[in-house]
């Protein structure tokens, strides 16, 4: 039987760009905060994993895509559901829905890291996961290294700072979105395109005072953005493609 969280709220201000439309960090947002809901739901949150395992969750990529813009004031619901604890992966998926109708899916991958020195577990050994899946739910879509395009050029320079740190006392998973969004000037984007899909490869951790050189080149019909650390290593990678307004 498959098992599944479900929440619903209604998008506010905070939530929302100068177009009335929900920012990919808000929306990477609530989808974390789903996630973190499920896992209390289910047995496997933080606390149990800190107290039981000395371990914590770690995202790894995170995916969504959008049919429309999600507005002001819309009343969303976010389904979500695991795909098992097996290997070294935990895929969580997600379905999006707008007044009833689904508007967007998203999945993201997820690793089990020990407190002390961040060694990956095998999450075979949380036994909270067993029969908690989401089973004939499950999505196939798996997310891989993103592919890097040529003729990357520097478009920004980002210093980490304290107010974009989470709990972890590292650079919070939505704040690289933000960081995505203005290294390619989304609010030039024209008014009959939006952002419809986006992929993040978190890569390294970042902490405040490290400075980003952040790259940008075209990718097909989207862009790609790279951020790099002072000496030259990759911390997050990006993918976003813009859909078409309908009227």
């Amino acid at each position: 039987m498959s098992t599944f969280y479900e929440c619903s709220f209604r998008l506010s201000g905070l939530d929302v760009d100068g177009r009335g439309h929900c920012k990919a960090s808000a929306l990477l947002n609530h989808l974390q905060n789903a996630a973190t809901l499920a896992a209390e739901d289910g047995g496997f949150d933080r606390e149990v994993l800190v107290e039981r395992y000395g371990a914590f969750w770690m995202l790894a990529r995170s995916w969504f895509r959008l049919s429309r813009p999600l507005h002001y004031e819309d009343k969303l619901t976010i389904r979500t559901w695991h795909r098992g604890g097996h290997g070294a992966i935990m895929y969580r998926d997600y379905d999006i829905f707008a007044g009833g109708e689904q508007v967007g899916e998203s999945v993201s991958a997820w690793v089990l890291a020990s407190l002390n020195g961040h060694k990956l577990l095998r999450l075979g050994a949380i036994t909270e996961l067993a029969g908690t899946s989401g089973e004939e739910l499950c999505k196939t879509m798996t997310l891989s290294k993103l592919r890097r395009p040529d003729g990357l050029q520097l478009v920004d320079q980002r210093k980490m700072r304290y107010s974009d740190t989470d709990v972890n006392g590292h650079v919070n998973n939505t704040r690289y979105a933000d960081f995505i969004c203005d290294a390619v000037e989304l609010e030039r984007l024209p008014d009959d395109r939006f952002l419809a899909e986006m992929q993040i490869g978190y890569l390294a951790e970042c902490h405040p005072g490290e400075v980003l050189d952040i790259q940008a080149a075209g990718q097909g019909d989207g862009r790609f953005v790279l951020g790099l650390d002072e000496e030259g290593k990759s911390r997050f990678e990006s993918a976003l493609f813009f859909g078409e307004l309908i009227p």
